[in-house]
């Protein structure tokens, strides 16, 4: 029994080594010929001698001489599956659990049993755009994180946090541009939010974090927004 478990460790011992000497093989060979091609995240995949990667935020295959790489779905047959949808989830994803959602104005419609996590800047045009679209959704709780990226929108983001009804000042100032007539000097989740947003990666606004983790950059319309709801099943 003993030589037994000592076989089968040394085997997944091997296996392990193989598979990494595989990857690391085409993460060298990608590096000596195109050194300006920056793929991460590189794995193998269910399909022998190809492997996937990450490359500006796409989902990217490359063969083992690293010679071809191509952008595509790659499907399951067996049980159709498409296993390049659940890459790009996997490669976009946070985890929604660990956000402090105590730091967000918190939205309630309907039932509120979908949930979004939304990072936003008062002075993003995009920002507005998004919360517009936002107010077409039903059945929907969002957590709005206040992420003034820009120097302007520290000080307003402050006084929407400090306001007696956060919700409905983000709101008018979102959608009317009505500032917010609340002193600034009250304990506010600003900083935290910087903070969060830069070790998440967030580099723009807004950002949308579905409950699942997965995590898009834009003023996605409403019908984009269901259509992903849908395709995640969530």
């Amino acid at each position: 029994m003993f030589a037994k478990k000592i076989c089968a460790m040394t085997l997944a011992s091997l296996v392990s080594t193989f598979s990494f000497a595989n990857v690391e093989s085409v993460q060298s060979k990608l590096a000596a010929n195109y050194p300006n091609l920056q793929i991460n995240h590189l794995q193998e995949t269910e399909m022998k001698g190809l492997y996937s990667g990450s490359l500006d935020k796409q989902v990217v295959y490359v063969n083992e001489d690293a010679q071809h790489l191509f952008i595509g779905s790659m499907i399951r047959l067996k049980d159709q599956q498409n296993l390049t949808k659940s890459l790009v989830v996997d490669q976009n994803s946070v985890d929604f659990k660990q956000l402090p959602l105590k730091d967000a104005i918190k939205t309630v419609r309907g039932n509120g049993k979908r949930q979004l996590a939304i990072f936003s800047d008062p002075n993003c045009p995009y920002c507005k755009v998004l919360e517009g679209n936002l107010a077409k959704l039903n059945d929907v709780t969002i957590y709005t994180f206040i992420y003034p990226i820009k120097n302007q929108s520290i000080i307003p983001s402050k006084k929407v946090w400090c306001s007696a009804n956060k919700e409905y000042a983000w709101k008018t100032l979102m959608q009317n541009s009505t500032q917010p007539t609340a002193n600034a000097d009250c304990e506010n989740p600003i900083d935290r939010n910087l903070a969060l947003g830069k070790k998440l990666g967030l580099a723009g606004t807004p950002v949308i974090i579905f409950s699942n983790g997965f995590k898009v950059t834009g003023a996605y319309p409403t019908e984009d927004i269901e259509k992903i709801w849908k395709e995640l099943g969530l």
